[in-house]
């Protein structure tokens, strides 16, 4: 089984990035204890900042990997094409949230990455991410 772990912008930032929000564990330690957790499964991580980045890694996965976790940070509100992007694939994505988006400013309760997404997980921190991958076994 191979899984994307996809982040967008800002998500570099993880572990240093309003703390109170988004925590103090970072995505390197994540992904060491994500290989521990689940041997079975080889795991690519892409982070970036750039929109057009994700959108092409999208691309280039959404055909043949097992599952996607994504996390488009602030691009969830604001990308049309990145929800496009999702549509346009046959590998299924879960939308993955650290913060209780719901619980934030209004402008967050929007995602244009939900009604394309498998599924939606929020508010569990770096859980999310576990729970996300959960998702994808049977």
């Amino acid at each position: 089984m191979k899984i994307l772990i996809l982040n967008g912008p800002n998500l570099n930032l993880i572990g240093s990035r309003e703390p109170e929000v988004y925590g103090t564990d970072n995505f390197d330690s994540m992904m060491k204890e994500l290989a521990k957790q689940f041997p079975q499964i080889e795991f690519v991580y892409f982070q970036s900042n750039v929109e057009g980045e994700l959108i092409n890694k999208l691309h280039e996965v959404g055909f043949s990997f097992d599952g996607i976790v994504f996390n488009p940070g602030g691009y969830t509100h604001t990308s049309v094409a990145l929800g496009d992007a999702v549509k346009a694939i046959k590998t299924p994505v879960v939308e993955v949230h650290l913060s209780h988006v719901m619980k934030r400013e209004e402008f967050r309760h929007i995602s244009f990455i939900s009604p394309a997404a498998a599924g939606t997980i929020s508010g569990f921190g770096m859980r999310g991410y576990v729970l996300a991958i959960q998702s994808f076994l049977k």
